[in-house]
């Protein structure tokens, strides 16, 4: 018998890099599977624990089939895939970057699902990523909170049907990962500084932070159905 089995789709920076390294730190044959082969090679670079890496595109589903044959069996899944896109006042929201974020996170995430089943072990489990916009009513975020809202609302719902295979999700608050990037600094530092000072805990997530809720979903076989808020307490307010 192999050692278990986990793949990382989005597994090249922020929550999927935190992920891969933790998994495989505990002892679990870890792939991480993305888009670019050289962010890929550089997130080998800095997990530093063994990995391996495929290059492939989660929106290709012909190509994402491919990718499951050669895996062959494996017990976990793990949808850290963002598309990005989204954010912004409803009234000049552009509709289609609603659009390319549920192809992106959304679409993205469901039809890896759907592939990876063929060769998922009942007994494993399949973790996705959501956001914390599907429930905190912040303006400026209609659009994330419908993509990631998706991803919620059908946890319950896939945990029942897919049984035993143990469907949950995490739903991350403000975390510094590269996905903040595209803002200029600034804003990205006001931001931060906001959120720490209105959260109970007083700081911004760590992909960390996130990565150990998902060890946790992976490693406990008593549950399913779940939505683990990491969120700093964004919730509460």
């Amino acid at each position: 018998m192999g050692p278990t089995t986990c793949v990382v789709f989005g597994g090249s920076s922020g929550i999927g890099e935190s992920t891969a390294k933790k998994l495989a730190t505990n002892g679990l044959r870890v792939i991480i599977a993305g888009r670019d082969q050289g962010r890929l090679e550089k997130a080998r670079d800095r997990i530093s624990v063994k990995v391996e890496i495929a290059s492939v595109d989660a929106t290709d589903r012909s190509a994402v089939d491919k990718f499951f044959e050669r895996v062959g069996g494996f017990e976990h899944l793990v949808l850290s895939l963002s598309g990005g896109k989204g954010a912004g006042p409803f009234r000049t929201l552009n509709l289609n970057d609603i659009r390319n974020g549920m192809e992106g996170k959304f679409f993205a995430q469901i039809s890896v699902a759907q592939s990876a089943l063929n060769k998922l072990k009942p007994s494993g489990s399949i973790t996705f990523v959501s956001a914390g916009s599907a429930r905190v009513a912040l303006p400026g975020t209609s659009g994330l909170a419908a993509i990631n809202g998706a991803i919620e609302t059908i946890i319950p719902t896939l945990a029942k049907e897919l049984a035993p295979t143990r469907v949950n999700a995490v739903s991350p608050g403000v975390i510094d990962t590269p996905w903040w990037d595209k803002m200029p600094k600034e804003a990205k530092d006001s931001i931060f500084e906001q959120t720490s000072k209105s959260l109970p805990v007083r700081r911004v997530g760590h992909p960390e932070d996130v990565s150990q809720a998902i060890s946790f979903l992976i490693e406990n076989t008593f549950v399913t159905g779940t939505i683990i808020e990491v969120d700093g307490g964004a919730h509460l307010s």
